[in-house]
């Protein structure tokens, strides 16, 4: 790293032991973009400690929504820092961050919830059972000793990764970007599609009434998933996305919007 890197590896363990307060701003607006920015707002302060106005905006745009599993965030951090301390801006490194968002949130759910927890409660309760108060003691410690050690461990790996992906590939960050974002819209338009349910429940009869021959019946929806799967949730998404971006609508708004249509809607035999 150049000479001119304000963080020190001091600060990225800092930052990877802050990853605890994530969950502390979370909401159903931006849910961990708070608590995200809060994270990593010590870091960001000393990158910026001359530049008041760029501090300002980074911290704004890292309030964005975010949503992981807080135990693996740290690789994310540390990364995102890395880019941010040695002059690439947000927008460069947004990308990344928002790439790492979803497959780092699979796998640290998987790896505390479904595995670590289980595990020790399984030992704790055991001992609980025989009366030994060390049950509870032992889950409270081995939990945090090991989730403390996988924050450390993963922040220290995507600090060392980050360097050597600023210092080899910085000239080719710009596409790494662009290609993280692809990924992250990807992501996104896959959860849009999986998520949000909207059909057309009409239905009517196709060709001339006649005894001898069966009418078929055609339905809207059919018609809709012909032109493209899945079109109305794709169009609605679009809508929230220009409400927010264009007409700077809250999330509380968006969610009395959705609830009118939907009971409209459903009452009108539009929506199902």
């Amino acid at each position: 790293m150049s000479g001119s890197n304000k963080l020190t590896k001091k600060d990225y363990i800092t930052t990877s032991l802050r990853a605890f307060f994530l969950q502390n701003g979370f909401n159903y607006s931006n849910y961990q973009g708070t608590g995200y920015a809060s994270v990593i707002y010590p870091a960001i302060k000393k990158i910026y400690a001359d530049e008041p106005e760029k501090l300002k905006q980074t911290m704004v745009d890292s309030c964005d929504f975010y949503n992981t599993n807080p135990h693996f965030l740290p690789f994310i951090t540390s990364l995102h820092l890395v880019m941010l301390d040695n002059g690439m801006s947000e927008e460069e490194s947004r990308g990344i961050k928002m790439a790492l968002m979803g497959p780092l949130a699979g796998i640290g759910d998987s790896l505390s919830q479904f595995c670590l927890a289980p595990l020790f409660s399984t030992i704790a309760a055991s001992l609980a059972a025989e009366g030994l108060i060390a049950g509870p003691i032992i889950f409270i410690v081995a939990m945090n000793f090991i989730l403390t050690t996988i924050k450390i461990t993963t922040g220290l790996y995507g600090y060392k990764l980050g360097v050597s992906v600023v210092d080899k590939l910085s000239k080719q960050m710009s596409t790494i970007s662009k290609i993280a974002n692809t990924i992250g819209v990807t992501v996104i338009a896959g959860l849009a599609a999986t998520f949000v349910k909207m059909n057309v429940p009409i239905k009517f009869a196709a060709g001339e009434l006649n005894a001898d021959v069966n009418q078929s019946i055609v339905t809207i929806q059919g018609m809709l998933d012909k032109i493209a799967p899945s079109l109305l949730p794709m169009l609605y998404t679009l809508l929230v996305y220009y409400l927010i971006k264009k007409k700077g609508w809250t999330t509380y708004k968006l969610v009395i919007l959705t609830v009118i249509i939907g009971i409209a809607g459903y009452g009108l035999g539009i929506l199902s």
